[in-house]
């Protein structure tokens, strides 16, 4: 099998490096309660005690792999938005991989009902919130509000990703399907849908309700 995470050659990482990229695929395959210790262990290459050596639960190994999926998706963003290296031609082919699987990974993390997918779902509004203050500021009068609406419309599109993959006819988990899907968004966000007397009626009108709502 292929290394999880695209950053180096797999037989390079470290047994911790290695049980971590095991555990983010299979739980991107299969799910958290689909997998097993055993499971992660045998594709790592390592003792089951070996893993709880390093982590010692899979529920601990669950979160080390949320944070750190989380975390390489922040970087690759800040690397092709704040360092532009959108304009490399090799820089996106390099990370497209983990892209992929880090998106199949975070939906089925959502997904699962449990205490760890409302964690992550927190944990990505805050580190939106945070990226949205440094890199477009002014953007909007509450980041919190907004960041929380992008990812859930973002997050809310790789849920119903079965239905988007049928309407795109590509998976969105493939190279074709995501990049069909990516050239829709950057239309999506590069044109807005709304004139601006529009918006300024529709901001007096929540004003106003808000306002109402408050003196009731």
């Amino acid at each position: 099998m292929g290394h999880a995470t695209g950053d180096a050659a797999y037989e390079d990482l470290t047994a911790r490096a290695r049980i971590r990229d095991a555990a983010i695929r299979l739980f991107a395959e299969r799910g958290n309660d689909a997998t097993t210790v055993r499971d992660i262990a045998q594709a790592a290459g390592v003792s089951p005690g070996l893993l709880r050596h390093h982590f010692g639960s899979k529920e601990a190994l669950r979160e080390a792999c949320d944070h750190y999926v989380l975390d390489r998706i922040v970087k690759i963003k800040e690397e092709l938005y704040v360092e532009n290296k959108m304009a490399s031609p090799s820089f996106l082919p390099s990370v497209h991989p983990t892209i992929l699987l880090s998106y199949k990974y975070v939906t089925r993390a959502l997904l699962d009902g449990s205490p760890r997918a409302a964690a992550m779902f927190d944990d990505m509004v805050a580190l939106t919130e945070q990226w949205l203050g440094k890199n477009a500021p002014g953007v909007t009068d509450d980041y919190r509000a907004y960041a929380a609406v992008l990812v859930g419309m973002q997050s809310g599109m790789l849920a119903m990703h079965d239905h988007v993959s049928r309407a795109l006819g590509a998976d969105i988990f493939t190279t074709e399907g995501h990049l069909r899907m990516a050239g829709a968004l950057t239309d999506f966000y590069s044109h807005p849908l709304l004139d601006p007397d529009y918006v300024a009626k529709a901001r007096e009108a929540i004003t106003q309700l808000r306002a109402a709502a408050e003196g009731a």
